[in-house]
């Protein structure tokens, strides 16, 4: 459970629908990046698990709408806590990123921190 609270779509998924129902098509609008078959493969597995609901109206065009469930919405604090702390902290990640490409991990990295002191 932890790997489809964590995942990055369902993440933004859920902070997005934290606002209320909305369509399909508004949905992958409003989620910067993802694809037709990711969110797709997300919103079936949030569904799935019970943290949507999806409902498909009979009209012409048809139109699908989904929404948090009271389980999906019980996450939108959590969700947006790892949304917050990662944008807090994003920056010092990506440096910390671009410094490892220059000396490596493990044991190279240590290497380098010991000739250098």
């Amino acid at each position: 459970m932890l790997d489809r609270i964590g995942d990055k779509w369902t993440v933004l998924t859920i902070s997005t629908l934290s606002a209320g129902s909305l369509r399909y098509s508004d949905l992958q609008a409003s989620i910067p990046g993802i694809s037709q078959r990711m969110l797709t493969q997300t919103l079936k597995h949030l569904e799935r698990d019970g943290l949507i609901t999806r409902t498909a109206y009979a009209e012409v065009p048809p139109r699908v709408e989904y929404e948090l469930t009271d389980l999906g919405r019980s996450l939108i604090d959590a969700v947006m806590a790892m949304a917050d702390w990662a944008a807090t902290h994003h920056s010092e990640i990506a440096g910390n990123r671009a410094a490892s490409e220059l000396t490596g991990v493990g044991r190279a990295k240590a290497a380098v921190r010991a000739s250098a002191g």
